[in-house]
């Protein structure tokens, strides 16, 4: 039996990309990074490897994301590297192509949603199903999305935040914004280089934020040393950043989200309104774990707060939900077709 395709779930993150393999859960974990030979277009490395190159390449490599605000920005490092992800999932499985269920952002357009089909395709997809990364994470979360009762989804990755209001398998309302993780790390980049004259990696600024970040004050400060480049010198320079500073830098940006949020509830139809003061505002992804964010969303809203279980994994598990279930939540699906 281990011949035979397995169907997959795939994440495609601007961060980072999990697959999973129907059956046997997340599989695969890597970052959304590509290294490639300038001179020659080969590709050096993918993932892990890839993006312990960042920042760090000679002159002939360059390391990139090839998405970008969870759209494809580089199509050709795109299809290479869900070629190798798909490869690498279904190394036992040579028998037959997989059916593939991929998350894409709310309001994606068709050329988008054309070119992220077209690229699953190619990696060595049989069937590819596309569905709306909120309404994916909603599922993967446990939110009961075909009963006649409102409930709210928060998915904050890398590249977008999707907020959506979904009642008897679809989505009500819902807005996406490009703003989430990745412009957290560049207000950290942008605040160090003010107060501090240092320029910080792309890297570090991740740790800071995973590690110290918090969404509003807490009880205890936090401090983390982290390395970076003199600006004035150009030498390397240790600095030390404490929890509020880190807050502060990344307020302007986590008030777009919550925003964002506040601008969706107020256009959501009373009745499911209702219910969200009831069922709560569930969130996931990446941003899920800052500390205290879950509090400040409360906080501004008046409405409780749930932090899924296993935040980062709920698109990806919502995939694999619907493989399992795909003739009762085929009319959750987007843009699907057959080859």
């Amino acid at each position: 039996m281990g011949f035979f395709a397995k169907d997959l779930g795939i994440d495609l993150g601007t961060a980072n990309t999990l697959v999973s393999v129907k059956g046997r859960g997340v599989v695969i974990r890597e970052p959304s990074v590509v290294a490639v030979d300038k001179y020659t277009g080969n590709i050096i490395a993918i993932g892990n490897s890839a993006k312990e190159m960042l920042g760090r390449t000679p002159e002939n490599l360059e390391a990139t994301r090839p998405l970008k605000d969870g759209v494809i920005a580089d199509f050709t490092a795109t299809k290479r590297m869900l070629k190798h992800f798909v490869e690498k999932a279904c190394q036992k499985y040579i028998f037959a192509r997989p059916r593939v269920v991929v998350g894409v952002p709310l309001g994606v357009t068709e050329v988008e949603s054309s070119a992220v089909e077209e690229a699953v395709l190619e990696a060595g997809a049989r069937e590819v199903f596309l569905i709306e990364e909120p309404m994916a994470a909603a599922i993967g979360a446990g939110l009961k999305v075909s009963e006649a009762s409102g409930s709210m989804i928060v998915d904050m990755g890398g590249g977008t935040s999707e907020i959506a209001v979904i009642s008897l398998g679809g989505i009500v309302t819902g807005k996406s914004i490009r703003i989430a993780g990745d412009e957290l790390n560049e207000a950290i980049i942008e605040y160090v280089k003010k107060e501090f004259n240092v320029l910080l990696g792309e890297t570090s600024a991740e740790e800071v934020k995973l590690n110290i970040g918090s969404a509003c004050p807490s009880m205890t400060v936090e401090e983390m040393v982290i390395k970076g480049r003199d600006l004035q010198t150009g030498l390397p320079k240790t600095i030390t950043l404490d929890s509020s500073q880190v807050e502060e830098a990344m307020k302007d940006v986590i008030m777009q989200i919550v925003n964002a949020i506040k601008a969706t509830l107020e256009v959501t139809p009373t009745e499911l309104a209702s219910d969200i003061m009831v069922n709560g505002i569930t969130i996931s992804g990446g941003c899920a774990l800052i500390k205290n964010f879950d509090r400040l969303i409360a906080l501004q809203t008046g409405i409780p707060v749930n932090i899924a279980e296993n935040p980062l994994d709920c698109v990806v598990k919502g995939c694999d939900i619907v493989l399992d279930n795909l003739d009762s939540l085929r009319s959750v699906l987007i843009n699907s077709k057959r080859k």
